[in-house]
């Protein structure tokens, strides 16, 4: 059985963490819009050298911060011991690596640390436009230090939204006051807007990894919103598997309207 106490970060952790993904930050911005070695990993996903250098730094910064912790991380091999792991870091070094190679500012460094299948510390930072979310369980979420919220109401009326091609034409169907919102290229910065209150509702396509979402889903649980299957329920972490389905995250009272239009079959666009 997980150690529970294990898994519950300090305040001094937490800090350790903003230090390590700017320190991070710093490391991808020295080849940011510079020529840098790039490549193709199965399935046609870009990686480059940028990625390879920030995973590298982080899994150094944060082991050495967390020993015991397990890794999983979009650019290191797996390795099925995490499993077995109280903690466990769930890393994305470059989130929009494509955003990233094309010298667009919506990439992010995107870190999460994981106890008993759910994100307990995390943070999302933006080094371009120097924008550093962080949630710790229990205490809130922030934007470089001062509290975020998720946007309250229920309706769909002038509501934001980001999310595939299909569910923004059902959403227009339903409410034509619906504003869809240009795609950002970081998942995780889409997610952190709904904390932010930013942006009001975001439908992710399927087979995101826990990378592209673990950290995210703290921000936007600590900022009074929730991010979910599209059945509801809450997403598990360090599976096997660390793959989801179409999620849907909002502030809550948004999130369960939604909930309620997919279970009545309005939302259904399969």
């Amino acid at each position: 059985m997980p150690d529970v106490e294990a898994s519950r970060p300090t305040a001094a952790t937490a800090q350790e963490l903003a230090d390590a993904v700017r320190e991070a930050g710093d490391i991808a911005l020295r080849t940011f819009r510079q020529p840098v070695r790039q490549w193709s990993k199965v399935g046609s996903s870009p990686v480059s050298e940028a990625d390879i250098a920030v995973d590298e730094f982080l899994r150094r910064r944060l082991g050495a911060l967390a020993p015991d912790a397990g890794w999983l991380s979009e650019e290191t091999e797996d390795d099925a011991a995490r499993l077995d792991a109280a903690i466990v870091w769930i890393v994305d070094p470059i989130d929009g690596t494509r955003a990233y190679l094309a010298g667009q500012d919506d990439w992010t460094i995107s870190v999460a640390l994981v106890g008993d299948s759910r994100p307990v510390l995390a943070s999302v930072f933006a080094p371009t436009t120097e924008e550093l979310f962080m949630a710790q369980a229990g205490t809130g979420a922030s934007l470089n230090g001062e509290p975020i919220l998720a946007s309250p109401g229920e309706g769909l009326a002038g509501a934001s939204a980001m999310a595939p091609k299909r569910f923004l034409q059902r959403l227009a169907e339903l409410d034509s006051q619906v504003v869809a919102l240009p795609r950002i290229g970081s998942l995780a910065l889409r997610l952190a807007r709904v904390a932010q209150g930013r942006l009001d509702l975001c439908i992710t396509g399927a087979n995101s990894h826990d990378w592209d979402l673990a950290a995210a889903d703290l921000l936007v649980h600590e900022a009074g919103g929730a991010l979910t299957t599209l059945a509801g329920d809450p997403l598990v972490y360090n599976r096997s598997h660390p793959v989801h389905d179409v999620l849907i995250a909002a502030g809550r009272a948004r999130h369960a309207a939604l909930i309620g239009l997919m279970r009545d079959g309005q939302m259904d666009r399969s």
